[in-house]
């Protein structure tokens, strides 16, 4: 086991990023995919650069992960009416169902995986993760 807190925590993390990619893959979507599409139905008309800013991926990967989602009829692309340069990427009526697939599964992974946390110590972790978040 880690000897220090960032390990510890990065090792979580991983531990959470595998079991994760595990649920959605049933669903035919990667991680990444998995993200950009929370993030885009979070907020409906994003530029791709909102994306990958927020994804933290370069404008190109968020581009290659933006493609997939729209041919599986997950997003679409139209004209942004303030810039005619820029697209907007939207979430479909089949992205926002797979949204709701993708939020139950990984809800119920995560009440698998703290589960034998007691109730006091997954408030004190969300109070701690808090305070580190910015």
């Amino acid at each position: 086991m880690p000897d220090n807190e960032s390990d510890l925590l990065m090792q979580v993390a991983r531990t959470l990023r595998k079991r994760w990619s595990a649920a959605y893959a049933p669903i035919g979507l990667t991680p990444h995919q998995a993200r950009a599409l929370r993030v885009t139905g979070e907020h409906d008309g994003l530029r791709l650069s909102a994306i990958a800013d927020t994804l933290r991926i370069s404008p190109r990967s968020a581009t290659e992960v933006v493609d997939a989602l729209e041919k599986a009829e997950l997003v679409t692309r139209k004209p942004d009416p303030t810039d005619r340069r820029a697209t907007l990427v939207s979430v479909t009526a089949r992205g926002e169902r797979t949204l709701d697939t993708l939020t139950a599964a990984r809800t119920k992974d995560a009440d698998d995986f703290f589960s034998r946390l007691s109730d006091h110590e997954r408030a004190a972790l969300r109070d701690i993760l808090g305070k580190l978040v910015p």
